[in-house]
């Protein structure tokens, strides 16, 4: 049996990839690497399972990572950031796919914070960077509604203005860090004539927001640690001011801008997983005995491991190009679908192959497999289901 069986997976060795350093990171990646790993080890490693089972990541650790500039790692200094660029928040999404946590929103409040970086006004930026990057504020992105997943244009949640203000009426599920947010971006129909021209981005500030109301923490098949909420708005009102850009009718032209990132993100959270489930895999099968022999004598298991293994390179391959190319600034909508599609499809494969060399102990929670097994399956559902990136790919064929 793995010594790490039934336990936390551990940081504290060298996990599947990292004998090697991707093509695309230089020597500033490959120190905050290192340093993010220590962090991961001392700081998350040893409260993973206590946050699955209070169902939400403690307050301090977001201040924790925001002291060490893991929520600033892109952004620019003159706002408390590192001055990075995207690869430097990507090695640390990278880092903690590896640990088996999915509990920690980060992800989601990067993506809150380059919303506001590359859609705000200069003032919003002075306003609220500084307090994302330090982790005084978490940050959450309300889109989903109970009547409109991945179709935005179907939302029904207003904001109308009267005089200076915008009035919030709605309702917001599966929002991740709901439980915790204290600034949130919600998607809201500013004029329902306009479709989709008609949606903006409206920042709540929850601190004090009357009509503002956070719903139950929801219960789910994995991502157990994760807060994902309901949130409810009941004529809240929100200053104008609080408009991200300061204009109307933006906001699907402003979630769009972010998409590539968001779903390459997606992709090395794959990534990281399925490294850690074949680590965690290998060393159960040469330790694990059936018949009087380890698992790994056995050609089927030796073969399957095989098959994972390539599976698992080909999609490093595809993901560190995407990352060369989104450095470039040159990843596109359909090429980020594809590596989304791809790396999801392929990490529940991976996991499913790992979890049957477990035999019955790869069913049990307490194993790590089995877990990394019930968090896959969301990844092909949120930030766009595969459907969705199928759609996005199909139009950017060259077909006559």
């Amino acid at each position: 049996m793995s010594k790490s069986a039934g336990k936390v997976a551990s940081n504290s060795g060298p996990a599947m990839g990292r004998d090697h350093n991707s093509p695309w990171m230089n020597e500033e990646h490959i120190q905050l690497a290192d340093m993010v790993r220590r962090f991961y080890t001392a700081e998350l490693a040893p409260h993973i399972e206590r946050w699955r089972k209070q169902g939400v990541v403690d307050r301090d650790f977001w201040r924790k990572a925001g002291e060490l500039g893991l929520l600033g790692a892109s952004m620019p200094d003159e706002y408390g950031g590192s001055g990075g660029d995207h690869g430097h928040d990507l090695v640390i999404l990278l880092e903690h796919a590896r640990t088996g946590d999915t509990s920690w929103g980060a992800g989601v409040h990067s993506i809150v914070s380059h919303y506001v970086l590359n859609c705000g006004s200069e003032e919003q930026k002075q306003r609220w960077l500084p307090r994302l990057i330090s982790g005084e504020l978490v940050g959450a992105i309300a889109m989903t509604e109970p009547g409109a997943g991945s179709d935005l244009q179907g939302i029904r949640t207003t904001a109308e203005a009267d005089g200076d203000e915008l009035i919030l009426n709605g309702t917001k599920t599966f929002i991740t860090n709901g439980q915790t947010a204290e600034l949130i971006i919600v998607v809201a129909k500013t004029d329902r004539a306009q479709g989709a021209k008609g949606t903006s981005l409206v920042v709540l500030e929850t601190e004090g927001a009357e009509g503002f109301r956070r719903g139950r923490n929801l219960e789910k098949i994995g991502l157990k640690g994760q807060d994902t909420s309901e949130l409810f708005f009941d004529n809240v009102r929100v200053p104008r001011a609080n408009l991200l850009g300061g204009m109307e009718g933006r906001g699907f032209f402003q979630l769009m801008q972010e998409l590539a990132y968001e779903r390459l993100m997606v992709g090395v959270g794959a990534l990281g997983n399925c490294e850690l489930a074949l680590s965690e895999t290998i060393s159960y099968v040469r330790e694990r005995k059936a018949f009087g022999k380890h698992l790994m004598e056995f050609q089927n298991t030796r073969f399957k491991l095989a098959e994972c293994k390539t599976r698992l390179e080909v999609m490093r391959a595809f993901v560190n190009q995407s990352i060369e190319e989104l450095l470039a600034g040159r990843l596109d909508n359909a090429k980020a679908a594809m590596v989304k599609l791809w790396c999801c499809d392929t990490q529940g494969e991976i996991i499913d192959e790992c979890l049957q060399l477990f035999g019955g102990y790869g069913y049990m929670l307490e194993y790590p497999i089995a877990r990394l097994y019930a968090d896959a399956r969301v990844q092909r559902i949120y930030g766009g289901t595969s459907e969705i990136q199928k759609e996005i790919i199909a139009r950017s064929l060259d077909v006559d």
